[in-house]
């Protein structure tokens, strides 16, 4: 008897209300979802990308059959076009309380990676469509390390749920899991309900290096300085404080953490 290998991934999505699309191999999750032919609640995952997208152009590798990386399609309509960065903050809490769910300790390393420690455990690409002042169509693409155990060596700092754990994860569960979590709080974008304060709140609390001062360096000035984190505005620029009193606000790629 042929076993499915989509079967369990396909069971999971429908018990959240989404339909699994699945591509035993793909180029990105990301440039496939934004097909037109997706539309809110699809869910595009394949078990190896060929070539995986993270922030910015960052590549995202992955262990074929270990990991998970998919695309998540939503229409964001009460996205409030201002506030872009809210729709990330709610896809890095999402994942942060998915691994909290087993058992694993995370922070988010801003604007949307995912840490625990000092390492690297899943990362997010968000891209949209707008028409005039409204999003259309957000694709929310992740890559989650599940089960992989042997990174390639030019990664600087991976980790894994395995790894962490001490144990293999059963991966359908896991998805799972985090569609119920993307689902609670993405949902709130397209049906009107999002409690804004409270998501930005919730992220705030999570963060890397959230308390404390700790050394960065601004990659304009090639400067390196310490302070504090204070705040992060709602079109995702991070502002840090120096023990000085003097604040500096960071856009993506704009600052290092050292």
């Amino acid at each position: 008897m042929t076993i499915d290998p989509a079967a369990g991934f396909r069971l999971a999505a429908t018990r959240t209300g989404l339909r699994l699309h699945f591509f035993p191999e793909t180029a990105s999750t990301n440039d496939e979802a934004r097909d037109r032919k997706y539309c809110h609640g699809d869910v595009v995952l394949a078990e190896n990308q060929l070539a995986g997208r993270g922030q910015r152009g960052n590549g995202w590798a992955g262990g074929v059959g270990e990991n998970l990386t998919f695309s998540l399609v939503i229409e964001p309509a009460t996205l409030p076009f201002e506030k872009p960065f809210l729709l990330s903050e709610a896809t890095a809490v999402a994942l942060v309380e998915t691994l909290g769910d087993f058992g694993i300790g995370a922070a988010i390393k801003w604007p949307n990676d995912i840490y625990v420690g000092e390492r690297k455990i899943s990362g997010v690409l968000i891209e949209n469509d707008l028409m005039g002042d409204r999003f259309t169509k957000s694709v929310v693409g992740i890559g989650l390390n599940v089960n992989q155990r042997v990174f390639d060596p030019s990664l600087p700092n991976p980790v894994s749920m395995a790894q962490v754990g001490g144990r293999t994860f059963d991966r359908t569960d896991v998805f799972g899991v985090l569609l119920g979590r993307l689902v609670a709080r993405l949902w709130g974008f397209s049906e009107g309900d999002l409690d804004a304060a409270a998501l930005e709140k919730r992220y705030f609390s999570l963060l890397y290096r959230g308390g404390g001062v700790f050394r960065y360096r601004d990659v304009a000035m090639d400067e390196r300085f310490e302070a504090r984190i204070e705040r992060v505005e709602p079109s995702g620029e991070l502002t840090l404080v120096r023990p000085d009193g003097t604040r500096k606000g960071f856009f993506f790629k704009e600052v290092e953490f050292l």
